[in-house]
């Protein structure tokens, strides 16, 4: 059984339908990003999936239960980082995490939650003199010490600096090797490109796209993309097909193309028989953020 399954899933606001027939499917100990622009539907089919929030349609299974009439027992079941948390800062980080486990059928032992997200030496600081990046890792540990099944990520990392990132990017993976599934929502395509077995991408509330990152990067219209920058004096007439066309003097000319090495041959060999340069030259295949882009008309809020 998937941990999660999703069938023709549809919520309403009004005359605004947030989720629009959305199927997804995610597999047991999976790490599958949700990726889609502010608007496009991720919060609200994420809050469902959670249990928070209910659905106007479609069939939900969660780790074999409705989440919407799963109550405790699904709750038990599940972690859930949220972007920010409204924890009480007095207390130490030990003493939160003692707080939370009981609340769990099967929790984790504390020192091996605080070592797995690398606070063993907060143990005894109030939260209130934690770093950013050290609150962060301690939504995480709240997040894993009941021993979730399940666990959702939203934005884990936003506001990190690169190496605070990294570091995170560690500790999801250290959760993949104990065969956690993770939902993670993000809008850092490098971190989805890391971090994910599969990504999905929403847009106005349906998946229009979905796979392993290879796949949905080489899903792409073209799977290459060649840039230059025309000689003074080159007829772009002349250029060989796919790069021939209209183009004024000096001007950058970038194409995507579906086989670069036949398309470099073309290009080099008209190159080499004019004695001429292409400043510039560079191959490049589309990147996960080029891909998101095309797919939700620019990733802008919608």
């Amino acid at each position: 059984m998937p941990a999660i399954h999703i069938e023709g899933l549809v919520k309403r606001y009004g005359g605004l339908e947030a989720v629009a027939g959305l199927s997804l499917t995610v597999e047991e100990g999976e790490v599958l990003a949700l990726l889609g622009p502010n608007g496009a539907g991720k919060t609200t089919t994420v809050e469902i999936l959670e249990g928070h929030r209910t659905r106007d349609a479609g069939r939900v299974t969660v780790l074999g239960m409705d989440p919407a009439a799963g109550g405790r027992a699904y709750r038990e079941r599940i972690g859930i980082v949220l972007q920010s948390s409204g924890i009480d800062r007095q207390l130490t980080v030990g003493e939160l995490l003692a707080l939370y486990a009981p609340l769990y059928p099967r929790p984790r032992p504390i020192g091996e939650v605080l070592e797995i997200v690398g606070l063993t030496d907060k143990e005894g600081s109030r939260v209130k003199t934690l770093s950013g990046g050290q609150a962060r890792r301690l939504d995480l540990a709240l997040g894993i010490v009941g021993g979730p099944d399940l666990l959702f990520l939203d934005e884990p990392t936003t506001g990190f600096d690169p190496s605070a990132r990294r570091r995170s990017w560690d500790l999801i993976d250290g959760l993949r090797s104990l065969g956690t599934t993770i939902l993670l929502t993000t809008h850092y395509m490098d971190e989805a490109q890391h971090l994910a077995d599969r990504v999905a991408v929403m847009s106005h509330g349906r998946i229009v796209a979905e796979g392993t990152p290879d796949e949905i990067v080489g899903s792409a219209r073209g799977t290459a993309v060649v840039r230059f920058r025309l000689p003074e004096g080159a007829d772009p007439a002349s250029l060989p097909a796919p790069f021939s066309g209209p183009a004024g003097p000096g001007a950058v000319l970038e194409t995507r193309v579906d086989d670069p090495t036949e398309a470099l041959h073309r290009l080099t060999t008209w190159a080499m028989e004019r004695g001429i340069r292409l400043p510039g030259l560079t191959v490049a295949r589309p990147s996960l953020e080029d891909v998101y882009l095309e797919l939700t008309d620019g990733g802008g809020d919608g």
